[in-house]
């Protein structure tokens, strides 16, 4: 099996990171915050299932398959001046963050000869996450994909979106509609406690109308995107007035920065 170096072990990363190692991948980890790496490393389980390394250049150095999971496109930009010279050729670096096709390109202008890339994000949350049950958005040329699935498909169901930067481009697309829609939502149910509509009917005629998949979301639990997150997601959409507009009324409730998008609309009733 290939070596892989896992890069970022944060809410997503460790249990992604963990499914490798389960997997039995020889897989060397490293974090920002030193610490995160747990059970991989037998501080829990008592089963050394990873190397924590101390740097990033240190945690690429040896391995075939890089991958890395981080919030955003400057985390992405700046981890990459910490790694990429590090890089031997023959190597695969599968970035799975959602940082946009535009950030994606200028990961690709910069590798060294003989590396490859696939931008990989996914769709879902923690749960889905530590079970192996993300959508994977795969971007890529068509060997670099055939190398890549084998990892990708521990981590949940793998869509091939076509060549480098679909993936991201085709994440941006989605999550832009989701976030949005969860945020009218949430200002159609602030609507509605204006007009007297009470809140347990509008929700239940929500939920069973065209918007069902969208109440799922926003009425759901048990997922952990934090509206942080949200936002900067919408800002990688561009300057589309109503995903800007989304945007701005996510940024103007700083008190559920952290947590998830279901937060949204019982933060926007509290604002009416």
């Amino acid at each position: 099996m290939e070596k892989i170096a896992f890069l970022g072990l944060g809410r997503m990363g460790l249990p992604m990171a963990r499914r490798l190692a389960d997997a039995g991948y020889p897989l060397t980890v490293w974090n920002r915050s030193p610490g995160r790496a747990g059970d991989l490393t037998g501080a829990a389980a008592g089963a050394v299932r990873a190397t924590e390394a101390a740097t990033p250049a240190e945690a690429v150095r040896g391995a075939d398959v890089v991958v890395t999971m981080l919030s955003d496109p400057e985390a992405v930009t700046e981890l990459a001046g910490r790694f990429t010279a590090d890089l031997a050729p023959g190597t695969l670096w599968i970035d799975m963050s959602s940082i946009g096709p535009r950030a994606t390109a200028a990961l690709h202008a910069g590798l060294p000869d003989g590396v490859a890339l696939v931008d990989a994000p996914v769709m879902g949350s923690t749960g889905p996450a530590a079970t192996g049950d993300l959508t994977v958005f795969a971007g890529g040329e068509d060997a670099d994909l055939d190398r890549a699935q084998p990892v990708l498909e521990h981590l949940g169901r793998v869509r091939r979106c076509g060549g480098p930067g679909s993936g991201a481009a085709l994440k941006v697309v989605v999550i832009g509609a989701i976030v949005a829609s969860v945020t009218v939502l949430g200002e159609v149910l602030a609507v509605a406690d204006e007009l007297g509509v009470p809140q347990e009917q509008a929700r239940e005629v929500l939920s069973a109308g065209p918007l069902a998949g969208v109440a799922a979301r926003a009425f759901g639990t048990g997922s952990d995107f934090p509206v942080r997150l949200a936002a900067k997601d919408l800002a990688l959409a561009g300057g589309g007035p109503v995903l800007a507009a989304a945007r701005e009324v996510l940024l103007a409730h700083p008190e559920i920065a952290e947590e998830d998008l279901s937060a949204v609309p019982g933060a926007l009733l509290r604002g009416r």
